[in-house]
């Protein structure tokens, strides 16, 4: 006869459980941007394929399949392909036509003379350097890790369509709050993955092509290269696109074009800058509210563990983690209530 009762059973099987899944975690830590962005993906066109499937009435893996390709053509490629290109023109600025060095000489004596600064423009182009090459790891590995990540993520993508009924009801059985809770939260993470992800997407499409126009009007080499770092830059919170203004207009004024230093100056803070504030203000009345602090400190965390998918991830995640507080604390709240009550009733 066994020594265990039920519940010692029980509890040797938990642990066994815990152990196990820890173990399949960190396994599984390389695959982790890929199974985020199946989710994300799957959050963002789940009312696409639902309406093709439900009202138009059209094959379930083929709408799947589909997705996943204009998912793949709009997204995935394009952001691949620019990441790219920014790393490989970035690291060969110093092989190109550019006049690096004579813009680095003019900037830092203009620093110098006016800030007290005489290697402003050296220091910042070498963490420049660093700052690129820490955010690109995922971009500057194999290409074999990014083909596996993207095979793990559409296969996923595509039983979480074609099987979204099964899905969804073994997160519903399985979440550890009440049915009406995690329907909240279903809303929720869907409004923060808008805004983090839809929202923020256009934001920076808009600035990196109004930077490029500008920096084409007043003739700064290279305008596309410049609007597509723009595009990037615009994920980071406090810096964004219109900050690549600034030293642009220093090398103007170095160069003795004032009324161009001027002008992009004021183009580059007020019309790029307020395009973020119209399109942020306009995103978070129709969708979800994302704090700039989330953002910060989302960015933050999310560089050292997913490089520039980071920029996306880490604001996403940090929203999701304190929609589980928030909902945490709901039923904390709940559960004091009913004790409450019962304890009156008893008393």
């Amino acid at each position: 006869m066994s020594s265990f009762n039920y519940r010692q059973r029980n509890n040797i099987i938990l642990a066994a459980i815990i152990v196990l899944g820890c173990i399949l975690l960190y396994a599984m830590s390389g695959l982790f941007s890929a199974i985020l962005g199946a989710i994300i993906l799957f959050t963002i066109f789940r009312s696409v394929y639902l309406y093709l499937v439900e009202k138009r009435n059209w094959n379930s893996a083929f709408t799947a399949v589909l997705i996943i390709f204009t998912s793949l053509v709009v997204i995935v490629i394009p952001f691949l392909s620019m990441s790219i290109m920014i790393v490989e023109r970035i690291t060969s600025l110093s092989r190109s036509d550019l006049p690096i060095q004579d813009w680095i000489y003019k900037i830092d004596i203009f620093a110098s003379h006016h800030f007290g600064q005489p290697k402003l423009a050296e220091n910042t182009l070498q963490k420049l350097g660093t700052f690129i090459t820490d955010l690109f790891p995922s971009i500057l590995g194999s290409a074999v890790n990014i083909l596996m990540n993207l095979l793990v993520m559409y296969f996923l993508l595509f039983f979480m369509f074609t099987q979204m009924k099964d899905f969804e009801n073994v997160l519903l059985k399985y979440a550890p709050f009440r049915e009406q809770h995690t329907l909240k939260f279903a809303i929720a993470l869907r409004n923060a993955t808008y805004s983090n992800v839809l929202g923020q997407g256009i934001i920076a499409v808009v600035q990196g092509v109004l930077l490029g126009m500008g920096f084409y009007a007043f003739g700064i080499p290279d305008p596309v290269f410049w609007g597509m770092l723009g595009a990037l830059i615009s994920f980071l919170p406090v810096v964004g696109a219109p900050t690549l203004a600034i030293p642009t207009s220093i090398i103007l004024f170095a160069n003795g074009h004032s009324f161009k230093g001027i002008a992009l100056l004021i183009y580059g803070l007020l019309v790029i800058g307020n395009i973020d504030n119209i399109f942020r203000m306009i995103i978070n009345k129709r969708l979800a509210n994302t704090h700039p602090i989330i953002s910060v400190i989302g960015v933050f965390i999310g560089l050292p563990l997913f490089g520039i998918l980071g920029l996306v991830f880490g604001p996403l995640l940090l929203s999701y983690f304190l929609l589980l507080v928030e909902i945490y604390e709901t039923n904390r709240m709940a559960a004091d209530r009913l004790e409450r009550i019962r304890t009156s009733t008893e008393s």
